[in-house]
């Protein structure tokens, strides 16, 4: 089985929950693990929330208010993208602390996903790419998988 789909979203703290609630609901109508979902959803709406906080320090096109989001279900294997307008990622020597009340989003990323690309768009505009891989495990009723 393969799908995916593409959200254009505001930068508004609304558009977090609608991103996580979509996931959820692909998840659970592909069948895909309840566990390997939650995880999931938990990194995109970090992602999400690193988006809408810092995503539009720069205007590229008036596309400063906006981020996009999209997830693959392909096979064995989800892959989310989230891109938004902002200046790209800086460099970071360290991580928060575990009590820290902000930055934590992307090291919680790293420990949810099997597999992470945090980049910069190409092409000078600048804005942050982070996309991260997961292999799902599916429920034994799953309908879409062949067997």
């Amino acid at each position: 089985m393969s799908m995916w789909w593409s959200l254009h979203l505001r930068r508004e703290a609304a558009s977090v929950p609608l991103a996580r609630r979509l996931l959820m609901g692909t998840m659970e109508t592909a069948g895909v693990d309840p566990d390997v979902s939650y995880d999931l959803s938990v990194a995109l709406s970090e992602a999400c929330a690193n988006a809408v906080e810092h995503g539009g320090a720069t205007v590229a096109e008036g596309a400063a208010g906006a981020y996009r989001v999209t997830a693959y279900l392909d096979g064995e294997k989800c892959r989310i993208e989230v891109a938004d307008s902002g200046p790209g990622f800086v460099p970071v020597t360290m991580h928060a602390s575990d009590t820290a009340e902000h930055g934590r989003g992307l090291y919680l990323i790293q420990e949810l996903a099997d597999h992470v690309h945090f980049g910069t768009k190409p092409g000078g505009r600048g804005g942050a790419v982070i996309s991260f891989d997961k292999i799902l495990k599916w429920r034994e009723d799953t309908p879409l998988v062949t067997a």
